[in-house]
């Protein structure tokens, strides 16, 4: 753990004994910054369940194809708490984090607040003090009373895919949840959607209505076709015809659409059609049907192929379903591990047809890991016990044929991953917990 992961995690004792849904705690701690959110570069401000952390990298990508320096503030981490914090395009240093953290603590003074607000501000107050041509925010949860909702006049708006996560925080039904992240919408200020349940659909149009927003929807206002050489976008400003996105799955051709209709709505002069061509297939993002190759690859016989997402509730599970619907070449084997808490059994069920064989676990480290039993009897007995991602592999190397395993379930676990293929030894270490 690092020194600023430690102050992090000390950070966790001063979370409010009481639910406070306002952003007074926001506000009254960056009006003793000297109000960092009002001194920061053109800002897109992105919310969604699904895919907005995607969109997020197609955006950086674009903007960087450009030529242009992006601020990016995302959430969760997988590995380090450093990756929610990039500064004009590079992660930001141990020193400067650990410099901003003691500040906000400081101002705070043991007031009652959360980890996320504190962290928020404290990127807030970086990305404020570095010069950069782009902010790109990315929601931590819901829109309305997200930490990240004190930026009262972005560039844009973007609202990725909606669907049914966080009900303990978001209430338990679609509209419900749509109005919370249609939270981020400001008047005046254009916000893209790509492809929407009507349920949401709806609250998504009335709350533009009612804000006085400009709502660019995919099929109305903007469209965009998966092709044989790539993907087709089009807008009133033109079509595109634009390579395969980065990030692999039919899903990415509606995240990639959402942020270049974002940005076309904004207009900077840097945005090109080579920018937008170029970032599109540029584009990365950990965890999202990301090949390994490292050690934990490597540790399979041949003949195998070892594919990892952090996808984790529904929508991601009928996403990455539509995926592995082009994979019926070679057998796929499923490792699945999961957060408590979590819709489990929503989640497998479109992905348990594709499967030949499915493992369940759960790691030393993972955070909030879901008992291995619970993936059991979500998937109606299907799944085996891994128990570990250790033991499930060589379980499959030894008992399956060839062919592609993909772990999934949860963004926590991937970390885990993550830190096994740079370094085995690192991933049975206790986790820093998460804001």
């Amino acid at each position: 753990m690092s020194r600023a992961e430690a102050i992090i995690d000390r950070l966790h004792a001063l979370h409010p004994k009481l639910i406070d849904l306002s952003l007074d705690r926001m506000h009254r701690a960056l009006a003793k910054l000297g109000h960092p959110e009002r001194k920061l570069p053109p800002v897109i401000h992105v919310a969604g369940t699904n895919g907005k952390g995607s969109t997020c990298a197609f955006l950086r990508a674009i903007a960087e194809a450009a030529g242009q320096r992006v601020h990016v503030y995302t959430s969760p981490h997988l590995v380090r708490f450093h990756e929610r914090i990039r500064l004009a395009g590079e992660l930001v240093s141990e020193d400067a984090l650990i410099a901003a953290l003691e500040e906000v603590e400081t101002i705070n003074a043991g007031e009652p607040i959360t980890v996320f607000e504190i962290t928020t501000a404290v990127a807030l107050l970086l990305f404020s003090r570095v010069p950069a041509d782009l902010l790109v925010l990315e929601v931590g949860l819901g829109g309305i009373y997200d930490a990240t909702n004190v930026v009262d006049r972005p560039t844009a708006t973007a609202i990725a895919s909606i669907s049914m996560d966080h009900m303990d925080f978001l209430g338990d039904s679609l509209a419900g949840i749509a109005g919370e992240k249609a939270g981020i919408m400001k008047a005046g200020v254009p916000c893209a959607t790509g492809l929407q349940d009507p349920v949401a659909m709806a609250v998504l149009e009335r709350v533009a209505a009612e804000r006085g927003a400009t709502l660019l929807a995919r099929g109305r206002d903007w469209r965009c076709e998966v092709t044989e050489a790539g993907m087709r976008y089009a807008d009133a400003r033109g079509a595109l015809d634009l390579p395969r996105p980065g990030l692999p799955g039919p899903h990415q051709a509606d995240n990639a659409g959402i942020a270049i209709t974002a940005l076309r709505a904004w207009g900077p002069h840097w945005l090109t059609d080579d920018a937008i061509a170029r970032g599109v297939a540029a584009a990365e993002w950990p965890a999202r049907l990301q090949r390994l190759t490292g050690a934990l690859a490597q540790s399979l016989p041949a003949g195998f192929e070892l594919w990892l997402d952090g996808g984790h509730n529904a929508g991601a599970g009928v996403a990455l379903a539509e995926h592995l619907a082009t994979w019926r070449d070679r057998p796929l084997h499923l490792v699945v591990g999961m957060k408590t808490g979590k819709a489990s059994a929503a989640f497998l069920r479109p992905l348990i047809p594709f499967a030949t064989s499915l493992h369940a676990v759960a790691e030393p480290g993972q955070h909030l890991a879901m008992p291995v039993a619970d993936i059991v009897t979500a998937s109606g007995g299907v799944a085996v016990p891994g128990p570990t991602i250790a033991a499930a592999l060589g379980r499959i190397a030894r008992d399956q044929p060839p062919g592609r395993v993909l772990i999934c379930g949860s963004l926590y676990l991937a970390g885990e991953v993550l830190k096994a293929e740079a370094a085995p030894e690192l991933a049975e270490t206790g986790p820093v917990r998460q804001p």
